[in-house]
């Protein structure tokens, strides 16, 4: 009869434990929601105040980086992928692909700037979306968290949405005519192996990565800089985030 008993009693144990730790574990969370709307600050505001700041990091990012020179003079600028140097190398002591290099980067760059006013909507449709439970996550996350929660909202639809403006960027500065005709020309120097990389993902990636580590930076900005919230809201609710 003991034996039989015993395993019961041992599974009642168990059971009641893992109930107590949810329960514990619940009264945490409903806890931490009560420390942040306690004291004069609703649910509203909270989520008020997280798109608020996220309108204004995007509205800046993409403001800075669609500006002549956004991406061509600043730390965000794009390089040539690592399988194109092996073709731009080559190429300088090739008549009229001298500087081959120098001219891609900057009609990449051009082609990023051009394609980076197209990125606010998107952004703006993402931040609209939050709730209040992606706003508690992003308020007492890490400094990156708004940042993490765009880019997984918005990076596949940015992606699509940039390619084709890219491919046109990069055509309207005669890039892809240009490297085509680069790699046409290194494929020609006897014992190389042939090559033929694509320009447009390279740009495309480069240039939402480039995006989404300015509006990381500017995040960074308003949760640590009290000088950067800019409206009573945001003092508000970033009072909060600095307990």
């Amino acid at each position: 009869m003991l034996k039989r008993i015993l395993p019961l009693f041992i599974l009642l144990l168990t059971v009641t434990f893992a109930q107590a730790q949810l329960k514990g574990a619940l009264n945490k969370a409903k806890e931490k929601v009560s420390d942040i709307t306690d004291g004069g600050l609703s649910q509203e505001e909270v989520g008020n105040g997280l798109k608020e700041a996220l309108n204004n990091g995007v509205g800046e990012a993409v403001d800075f980086l669609s500006k002549e020179d956004g991406y061509y003079k600043s730390p965000y600028k794009i390089l040539l992928p690592a399988e194109a140097q092996k073709v731009v190398s080559k190429l300088k002591s090739v008549p009229g692909f001298e500087n081959v290099e120098a001219n891609l980067v900057e009609k990449m760059n051009r082609a990023a700037e051009d394609a980076a006013t197209k990125a606010k909507p998107i952004f703006i449709s993402a931040i609209k979306q939050m709730t209040f439970k992606d706003a508690m996550n992003i308020l007492m996350g890490e400094n990156n968290a708004a940042t993490n929660y765009l880019r997984s909202a918005t990076y596949k639809q940015l992606y699509v949405e940039f390619m084709p403006i890219i491919q046109a960027s990069l055509d309207k500065v005669n890039a892809r005519e240009y490297w085509r005709s680069a790699v046409t020309a290194y494929n020609k120097i006897p014992f190389v192996d042939k090559t033929n990389p694509e320009l447009d993902d390279h740009v495309n990636s480069m240039a939402l990565d480039g995006m989404f580590g300015l509006v990381a930076k500017k995040e960074e900005g308003i949760r640590n800089d009290v000088g950067m919230r800019n409206s009573d809201l945001l003092k508000k609710v970033f009072a909060k985030q600095d307990k």
